[in-house]
């Protein structure tokens, strides 16, 4: 695989790390949410860079919770975003995006992205599920299978 998300499995091969900061690796193999939003910000930007940005939103509101996010103002949103270092280079839109997201998860997978994937349906299904989040297209959903293996999440490499 190339490009940044190849980049990352590389560092990790290398370097035990996927995004240069294993407290930001240890947040991402907990929290399915940010693996969720780590694979929308990388768009744009170094897929590491991308991955940190779960990490520095949570920090700033406390909480990855999609519902939560869901039902915040998108204004004050976008402001936490692009208080610096901003979570993603295009704050406006990547805020608007993890709002979308927020309130798509929340209504379809009771806030926890995890659904997605944890019930055991094959990567065709999840990848659909995937694919359906705003956002995220064909290319995007097809990397999710990548990113929900080396993050500990669910390994379809039988598939």
């Amino acid at each position: 695989m190339g490009g940044g998300l190849g980049r990352m499995l590389d560092r990790l091969d290398a370097e035990g790390s996927l995004t240069g900061d294993t407290d930001i690796d240890e947040f991402l193999r907990i929290t399915p949410n940010a693996a969720v939003l780590g694979m929308l910000y990388d768009q744009r930007m170094r897929a590491e860079v991308a991955f940190t940005g779960p990490k520095r939103l949570a920090d700033r509101i406390g909480h990855l919770d999609m519902r939560r996010i869901a039902t915040m103002d998108l204004d004050e949103l976008r402001t936490r975003f692009a208080e610096k270092p901003a979570v993603h280079r295009f704050s406006n839109k990547m805020a608007e995006y993890t709002h979308q997201v927020a309130s798509f998860i929340t209504e379809k997978y009771d806030g926890d992205a995890a659904k997605m994937w944890n019930d055991g349906a094959p990567f065709s299904t999840v990848k659909k599920r995937i694919q359906a989040l705003p956002g995220f297209g064909p290319s995007k959903s097809a990397k999710m299978k990548f990113v929900l293996h080396y993050l500990g999440y669910r390994d379809f490499s039988g598939e």
